[in-house]
């Protein structure tokens, strides 16, 4: 149960953390260009905090994690990672977290406490979603867990793969999730090479669901036929096009990650990096 106490120290945190994003995103001098921390995971493993300071000094000014468990980030206290973000002035803004109706009380406090204005949903577990039953009953669950959330001033998302595409009983399931999910609730962080993997264009989805999707993961796709993941700006993706309409699909942030490399990690998330700071959007 939540006490008075811990409401009012949620509720501040909330207000710290949601304002935060949308400051530098209001300078129109200061793009958020963000990471994703499973790009560097390896780098990450190795110096936690030397590899925030590196990707820093390359240019990134907000992260997002995919490290949580026994309530901290990394092995450290929420407030802990906060403060080494920030210290090496990355925003903390999101946090890809395995939530559900039994830990979304702690998962809630524990990500306004790591300065975080949104919990995503990473993927589903295979046995979750195998007919389009399936499908609404999650988004069943993703209202009520969206509607917690934002209840405390936290945002709430689902983070697609390509199976989301693969039609069950002629539908595509991500339709349904999109459907059948409140929209003030429910955001979309949309994994851009994932959704071309699976067969489909993001300017579509932008035209048919516009304002759905407020966090991106951009994550180009190599020309070859293994379409494996590229820097930013050397695949086969429309990036200009697709920030041209990011306003239509309702973009408050994103999030560069990358799967496999061709070359120095850090090497190539600074010609990632490069590519989105020349960016006109």
């Amino acid at each position: 149960m939540q006490t008075r106490r811990t409401f009012i120290k949620i509720a501040s945190t909330a207000t710290l953390a949601m304002s935060l994003p949308l400051n530098i995103l209001a300078s129109p001098r200061k793009k958020l260009i963000g990471i994703q921390l499973y790009t560097i995971r390896e780098k990450i493993k190795e110096d936690f905090t030397g590899t925030l300071k590196q990707i820093a000094k390359i240019g990134y000014n907000s992260v997002e994690a995919a490290g949580y468990s026994d309530r901290k980030f990394y092995g450290y206290s929420p407030k802990e990672y906060k403060d080494i973000c920030e210290s090496f002035g990355l925003a903390p803004t999101s946090s890809h977290t395995s939530v559900n109706s039994e830990n979304v009380d702690q998962v809630i406090e524990d990500t306004l406490e790591g300065g975080m204005s949104y919990v995503i949903i990473p993927s589903l577990p295979r046995d979750k979603r195998q007919t389009l039953d399936d499908y609404k009953k999650l988004a069943d669950e993703f209202n009520l867990l969206g509607e917690k959330c934002s209840k405390n001033g936290l945002g709430f998302g689902y983070h697609n793969h390509a199976f989301e595409f693969d039609k069950l009983d002629g539908e595509i399931p991500y339709d349904i999730l999109l459907l059948n999910t409140d929209s003030k609730l429910v955001t979309m962080e949309l994994d851009m090479y994932w959704m071309v993997y699976g067969g489909q264009e993001p300017l579509d989805y932008f035209d048919k669901f516009p304002g759905r999707f407020g966090l991106w993961h951009v994550k180009d796709m190599d020309a070859d036929p293994a379409r494996e993941s590229t820097e930013i700006g050397s695949g086969i993706i429309d990036w200009p096009k697709i920030f041209a309409a990011s306003e239509k699909a309702g973009m408050k942030m994103y999030y560069v990650e990358q799967e496999s490399f061709k070359m120095d990690q850090f090497e190539s998330i600074t010609k990632s990096c490069d590519y989105l700071k020349n960016l006109k959007y």
